[in-house]
């Protein structure tokens, strides 16, 4: 399994980005699809994750604002990134942790930059 992320990219404070994973293979069963960011210097953090039932998870920074979702159909995850700010900005990265601990997949990042 591969994972391709996109949507990236330089948008002014308040605006909106939505990032896609695309998994090349399908993914049959899985503990939960997610997205992670990275600043320099500082660790990976979790940002949102999707359930295999479907429930959700939010970091309380982004809580209300980046809702996460998945197309099955499409094999693809998203995050819509609303009223975007400038301590967004980072790396950010999809993950599909099939087994905890054991097997999971990560994507290449992509930048999001917020200017204010």
């Amino acid at each position: 399994v591969q994972l391709q992320a996109s949507g990236g990219g330089l948008v002014q404070a308040g605006g909106s980005l939505r990032l896609s994973c695309a998994a090349s293979g399908s993914i049959f069963s899985f503990n939960h699809m997610g997205w992670y960011r990275q600043v320099p210097g500082k660790q990976r953090e979790l940002v949102a994750v999707i359930n295999d039932d479907g429930s959700t998870n939010y970091a309380d920074s982004v809580k209300g604002r980046f809702p996460i979702s998945r197309d099955n159909a499409k094999n693809t995850m998203y995050l819509r990134m609303n009223s975007l700010k400038p301590e967004d900005t980072a790396v950010y990265y999809c993950n599909v942790e099939v087994v905890p601990g054991l097997l999971d997949y990560w994507g290449k990042g992509t930048q999001v930059t917020v200017s204010s």
